[in-house]
């Protein structure tokens, strides 16, 4: 089967960091970032962290009742994403709603504040009465794809990619192979994910939350960082429109860059201990699809948590498949920890910062933790580059599964 080239036409997002990647990406140069603390969550029982980072003043207020009346916030966010990255792309309607469409999205789960509604009514009331029928639409697993498919009109396939933390880079590689293969002309990929204690909570169970930081939101989180405590959850959305070269040179599209490579895999080992091995799998595969060397890419953006354990063994299966030279750094010490999001921001991230030819560092890396590989961790200021072509976006989730996009700058 001959294969298409698949380019990226639109850019659509909200995060901590700003609601336009024009915003996002001078917030990554000048190092703004958007973590806070949370007062609110004192009355959490239990609850050890107090930081999030939180898109509090995103623009989502100008649709109507009727439009979002099955939405919980987390696919509102993605609605908004997704409609800013198809106006950046110049799509019609009609051809967004054609056959030539489809769509791929992720998101952790649904809505955990509409979930909490649920539940608070049918267990403490012990029944169903005064439940809208909308609920259960606001938090199933796929609302954002449902919601996304019936806002914008979509007839092509719609693809759920609910992945944890690798939601919103496994719906881009979906969309790129779906192209790739000749099964649809234009894919609207990416992923969401919405505020709530809960988030923080699970996290905090598993001793992986920044608490030492709580009256310090700008210390934290500390990726790769020796004083590091653990990682910042957040929110947001991020919508790529990826369509095939063909298409998108008929139609006179702008043209971000290229997806050339997707790389997946599964550990198979250990529910929440990343596996150095499973991690430079994903990695290998994205240069093999791609047909690239190691020595090709110009920029990696790391997944780098802020955690223990997914920091070190992510450094040791960075240097195993890349070696110690190219520069690295993770965004996620601007932007927090947005979980179905980040894999769909990030590499909007990546897709601007090849224009800007700069590579950002990664925010209150002081110290290497020694136990870390020796890489090139970019820190302190940001870091000018004037070859910037290639650009590997990496991001992994519980249950071991791992995820390696890589783009090109288009020529």
């Amino acid at each position: 089967m001959s294969s298409a080239r698949v380019v990226v036409t639109g850019i659509g997002l909200t995060s901590p960091i700003g609601h336009d990647l024009a915003t996002a990406t001078a917030a990554l140069r000048e190092g703004r970032h958007g973590i806070v603390t949370m007062p609110e969550w004192d009355a959490v029982v239990g609850l050890g962290t107090r930081l999030a980072a939180l898109c509090a003043d995103a623009p989502i207020g100008h649709y109507t009742r009727k439009q979002i009346r099955s939405m919980g916030r987390v696919a509102v966010l993605a609605t908004y994403a997704t409609e800013q990255a198809v106006k950046d792309a110049g799509l019609p309607a009609e051809v967004v709603q054609s056959d030539a469409v489809g769509l791929a999205y992720g998101s952790t789960h649904g809505s955990s504040a509409s979930t909490e509604e649920f539940c608070r009514k049918v267990f403490e009331k012990r029944g169903f009465q005064g439940i809208a029928a909308s609920t259960y639409l606001k938090f199933m697993s796929n609302t954002c794809t449902v919601n996304l498919a019936q806002f914008f009109g979509i007839h092509g396939r719609v693809l759920s990619t609910c992945s944890a933390c690798t939601s919103g880079s496994h719906a881009i590689g979906q969309g790129y192979e779906t192209i790739k293969h000749g099964y649809h002309d234009v894919m609207l990929c990416g992923g969401a994910e919405e505020m709530h204690f809960s988030h923080a909570g699970i996290f905090d169970i598993l001793y992986a939350t920044s608490t030492q930081y709580n009256q310090r939101p700008e210390q934290s989180p500390r990726p790769f960082d020796a004083a590091r405590d653990g990682l910042v959850v957040g929110e947001g959305a991020g919508t790529l429109v990826l369509e095939s070269e063909a298409h998108a040179r008929r139609r006179g599209a702008r043209i971000y860059g290229e997806v050339i490579g997707f790389g997946a895999s599964c550990d198979g080992e250990h529910v929440t201990m990343p596996s150095v091995d499973g991690m430079a799998s994903a990695m290998r595969r994205a240069l093999a699809d791609a047909g690239i060397t190691p020595g090709e890419v110009d920029y990696i953006n790391a997944h780098g948590t802020g955690t223990e354990a997914g920091d070190i063994a992510e450094s040791h299966a960075t240097l195993k498949v890349l070696g110690p030279d190219v520069p690295l750094s993770s965004t996620k010490g601007h932007t927090g920890h947005t979980l179905g999001a980040c894999g769909a921001l990030e590499s909007a991230f990546c897709l601007s910062l090849m224009h800007e030819r700069f590579v950002p560092p990664t925010r209150n890396l002081e110290t290497v933790d020694p136990r870390c590989a020796p890489l090139n961790f970019v820190r302190g200021a940001p870091q000018p580059k004037a070859k910037m072509d290639i650009v590997m976006n990496n991001n992994f989730a519980f249950g071991g599964i791992n995820t390696s996009l890589l783009f090109r700058r288009y020529a």
